[in-house]
């Protein structure tokens, strides 16, 4: 005997209640500290004991400590997204690029987890989600058109060169040498 197939209709996301909202909101601001301090290690005691919640409802929010730690990458890349877009806004690509470059580089030195998860895990996907690929990709076209970047660079070098400067920042995280690195980066990206 042949059964019908179930159809299943879409369920429609609820909104969360305003403690619920006010707790997961609480839950993110504990873990971008957490993380940041501590890195991808961090445990989630800690998070809920900053968050002044329990750990059952940090997991209400957060079923894993991975997608915890994926709702605080998302949302650094599109705070990175928000910088592209006002360096599009720049007349000179080259340097709304580079400013880019450096507030994305500034704000990772201060995020051990946000350079570690990047480090070790695809995020091309989030990136693409977000705009920062296209925005990225736009600004250097127009950096090359005016003749500021060299003809050859791609947006796939970004990544490269971020992960470059996230690798010298988990070597020394007490250290600024990642800036004397980014800047050789840079200089290599510079049209002659």
């Amino acid at each position: 005997m042949s059964t019908a197939p179930v159809t299943r209709l879409p369920v429609a996301v609820r909104p969360l209640r305003a403690d619920a909202r006010r707790n997961r909101e609480r839950i993110l601001k504990a873990a971008r500290a957490v993380f940041a301090e501590q890195g991808t290690h961090s445990q989630i005691d800690d998070v809920a004991r900053r968050a002044k919640v329990g750990v059952g409802t940090v997991y209400r929010h957060f079923p894993t400590k991975e997608a915890l730690l994926e709702a605080l990458v998302r949302e650094r890349f599109e705070e990175i997204a928000g910088y592209a877009r006002e360096a599009l806004q720049r007349a000179d690509a080259w340097e709304g690029f580079c400013e880019l470059i450096w507030r994305a580089a500034e704000r990772n030195a201060a995020d051990m987890a946000f350079c570690e998860a990047v480090a070790f895990t695809d995020q091309s996907r989030v990136v693409a989600e977000v705009g920062l690929m296209q925005s990225t990709a736009t600004l250097m076209e127009r950096a090359k058109a005016q003749g500021r970047m060299r003809a050859d660079a791609t947006e796939a070098d970004v990544p490269m060169l971020m992960c470059g400067a996230g690798s010298v920042m988990r070597m020394s995280p007490a250290s600024d040498a990642w800036r004397r690195y980014l800047t050789l980066m840079l200089d290599g990206l510079r049209a002659s």
